[in-house]
């Protein structure tokens, strides 16, 4: 797999003249705060603001990204993403590309409706990005004929038991009862994540850093395709964020008996502090509220796995033993 850098940097010259237009930004922002005069925005776009401040939360929390990685990423100031996200900013369309960009995501997830579908539109707008011009023709007939349409029969299986994708965010417990389990069942474990950096020859710091988020999901796809085509039962652990990439998460939905291992916030931070990252515990406050927001936003999407095992205070045996329980009820017929 080859991954070209997601040339989102920006001239100096540019990141300074919209250093000084966030400052007019914060002015503008402020103002119209304390603005109750015919002046005012409407109350629809008040709306919208505090709409689209909860997207860039929303859709950083899922990438997994602080405020200072995103502020980095992008070029646009911690600041003003913390004013953003509250509501109150009035972003031009430049500033809202920049950060999208850095996110890996389109703009139009930004700044479009709001659904309760959203996940659903994104992966039909990225499904339709992808297909020939025979794909397109024909899921224009089939949207637009009710009768070719089909609800899904009850009970009925959506994924081959004989390979078990385990999800959920680092700290659950993924690698360690992936591997275990796959011992006892005979079956081949893999881990996302080491697939990727045995393609590229790098880590996964090094890959982010080069290639940014949008090239890691890119060789993350791109991976999980290659592991998909292989033949046999596997026990496959991706990494956390795999769940907010539309195309990736239905093609592991589709193919894969899915699993979220689950845990508390608290069992999440020991557990990475454990393997050796002390990272996440420079400010134990800022850090639990960072996993928090991530977990809160990530949850909707690693509830809709086929069977959840709650690690939270049991040992490796007994979320071992509960693994295997899940996989041996959902092979039976």
């Amino acid at each position: 797999m080859k991954a070209k850098p997601s040339g989102t940097s920006t001239p100096p010259g540019e990141i300074e003249r919209e250093a000084s237009d966030e400052t007019e930004i914060f002015k503008v922002s402020r103002d119209s705060a304390r603005d109750t005069g015919p002046g005012r925005p409407p109350e629809r776009d008040d709306a919208f603001l505090a709409e689209l401040g909860q997207k860039v939360r929303r859709m950083r929390a899922l990438r997994g990204m602080s405020r200072k990685t995103l502020s980095r990423a992008s070029g646009v100031s911690e600041r003003y993403i913390a004013q953003l996200e509250s509501g109150l900013g009035n972003p031009s369309i430049a500033l809202l590309r920049r950060i999208a960009t850095a996110t890996g995501k389109p703009l139009e997830d930004l700044i479009g409706e709001p659904s309760s579908q959203a996940q659903e539109w994104s992966l039909m707008r990225e499904l339709m990005r992808r297909a020939s011009p025979e794909a397109m023709r024909a899921a224009k007939a089939l949207l637009t004929d009710h009768r070719l349409k089909r609800e899904p029969f009850a009970g009925e299986p959506c994924a081959p038991i004989e390979r078990v994708a385990l999800i959920g965010l680092r700290g659950a417990g993924k690698s360690t009862l992936g591997r275990l389990a796959a011992e006892r069942l005979g079956w081949n474990f893999i881990e996302l994540n080491k697939e990727i950096e045995g393609e590229t020859g790098l880590s996964i710091a090094e890959v982010f850093s080069l290639y940014g988020q949008d090239g890691y999901r890119r060789l993350e796809l791109a991976a999980l395709e290659q592991v998909l085509a292989r033949k046999g039962p596997m026990m496959l652990a991706t990494a956390g964020g795999i769940v907010a990439e539309p195309v990736a998460f239905e093609l592991l939905r589709s193919s894969c008996f899915t699993v979220w291992v689950k845990a508390k916030p608290t069992e999440h931070m020991s557990r990475v502090r454990e393997q050796g990252d002390l990272r996440p515990m420079a400010d134990d406050k800022a850090a639990m509220a960072e996993l928090t927001t991530i977990l809160s936003s990530r949850e909707p999407l690693y509830a809709r796995a086929d069977a959840v095992v709650d690690t939270s205070g049991h040992d490796v045996e007994a979320s071992l033993t509960r693994l295997l329980e899940a996989i041996a009820r959902a092979a039976r017929p």
